[in-house]
């Protein structure tokens, strides 16, 4: 840690030196000036805060802060041995017990997309239907893949139905118009 400041050398720095001898020379009442000391003492005061930054400059050139910028970041790909897993998209209204107006499916791996089931209109169709047709598609998935069962569902809004011909969407085409 540095010196404390001397005040009376602080002061006696913002004189000339011909005042600091009279004030603190030799039978006045501090009489602390020495001719050894005092000249460079009163320099160091007054320069001293050029003299402390030109100090943190230095300090600064010899140990630059590193920064991230220059570095390369190495990125590393570690392949990830996932079961194939079946999504299944149902869209219908917002309450659960709505109609379910269609489904889809699609098998992935990972983040590869392996398989997609075309979607179908489930307008007609019993519950009981439904199930048979799912369980239809989970033989298909169970030969090819060895997926015995979809993941939870995503519920999807009907109006995001990927069918092309939806009657639907033509519902909502002409709702839009009005």
């Amino acid at each position: 840690m540095s010196k404390p400041l001397n005040k009376v050398c602080l002061e006696c720095s913002k004189l000339s030196q011909k005042n600091a001898i009279l004030l603190h020379g030799p039978g006045t009442g501090t009489a602390c000036w020495n001719p050894k000391n005092c000249p460079r003492k009163r320099s160091h005061y007054r320069h001293r805060r050029d003299n402390n930054e030109r100090q943190r400059a230095q300090y600064r050139d010899k140990n630059p802060k590193t920064t991230p910028v220059d570095a390369t970041v190495e990125s590393i790909s570690i392949p990830v041995l996932a079961p194939p897993v079946a999504l299944i998209y149902l869209y219908r209204e917002k309450p659960q017990d709505s109609h379910l107006h269609a489904l889809a499916v699609s098998v992935w791996q990972g983040s590869e997309k392996l398989a997609e089931i075309e979607a179908i209109h489930c307008m007609g169709m019993t519950n009981t239907q439904v199930r048979n047709y799912l369980n239809q598609v989970l033989k298909v998935l169970r030969d090819r893949y060895g997926i015995t069962e979809f993941e939870p569902a995503i519920r999807m809004e009907p109006s995001e139905c990927e069918i092309a011909e939806c009657p639907l969407k033509d519902k909502l085409c002409s709702n839009n118009l009005s």
